[in-house]
């Protein structure tokens, strides 16, 4: 099996490529970039040879589907890109969001290893989003299937769980939790994390649990909102604090 180091190399590299504000080697010409692709595929066909795990894979067609993918991941990715343009009144160009954002670069880093996941490789999806998970602090298992214009503002602690789906044009805030309500292992291969649909908000600290919970489109989840049932189209839910102040000042 080949290193993490290794297997996350190539899909940072992938994102050079597509991304030159994240690559300092500076390609100058088509041909360099078209050479610099096909290295890329002959790297992946390597890593999924090395994969003993998918010893019956058909990996040249592995490898050759993914790369014909490789233009409409990389439309997708410019949507997630606009959408934190669009949502952050800090972001100042495309490019700063691409160069610097934790949270576009988990985003990528799924968006590959999902495609990946589909075909079904074993292994290398969930160490590429691991990576990407050692790095932002945002855990999105590669199985999740999520839409276009996804926008995660911050993403620390974020966590998406393996049969989550999320609609178009979601917001989610750091500390969210789309989660499953049980853990018992006979529930695997079962829809068990909740179903966001399009143009929904989740506020940071919130957490959302169960494959029979949707959350309707439209809707807003408050911060530290803990919901376990379905909520219906344009609702919004928060939480009540119970805070208490208390007088501190020093009597004179």
């Amino acid at each position: 099996m080949p290193s993490n180091k290794r297997i996350a190399d190539w899909a940072r590299n992938i994102l050079y490529l597509l991304f030159p504000e994240r690559n300092t080697t500076g390609i100058k010409s088509v041909t360099q970039l078209e050479e610099s692709f096909q290295l890329s595929e002959a790297e992946l066909y390597e890593l999924l040879l090395k994969t003993k795990a998918c010893s019956e894979c058909n990996n040249a067609l592995i490898a050759d589907t993914f790369y014909k993918r490789i233009p409409e991941l990389y439309r997708i990715m410019l949507t997630d890109a606009q959408a934190i343009m669009d949502g952050d009144p800090a972001a100042n160009s495309i490019r700063e969001i691409i160069r610097t954002y934790p949270g576009f670069t988990a985003i990528c880093i799924y968006r590959l290893a999902h495609e990946l996941f589909n075909l079904g490789v074993p292994l290398l999806p969930r160490i590429l989003t691991e990576y990407a998970h050692s790095k932002t602090g945002i855990d999105i298992h590669p199985g999740a299937q999520i839409d276009e214009y996804l926008y995660i503002d911050h993403g620390t602690g974020l966590v998406i769980g393996e049969t989550c789906i999320i609609g178009k044009h979601v917001k989610l805030y750091q500390g969210v939790t789309l989660g499953a309500l049980s853990v018992d292992k006979i529930l695997a291969g079962v829809q068990r994390h909740p179903i966001i649909e399009d143009h929904v908000i989740i506020y940071a600290g919130a957490t959302i649990l169960g494959g029979n919970t949707t959350v309707g489109h439209h809707s807003i989840i408050g911060g530290n909102v803990w919901l376990t049932s379905s909520v219906e189209p344009y609702t919004t839910v928060y939480h009540q604090p119970n805070s208490k102040f208390i007088d501190t000042k020093p009597i004179s």
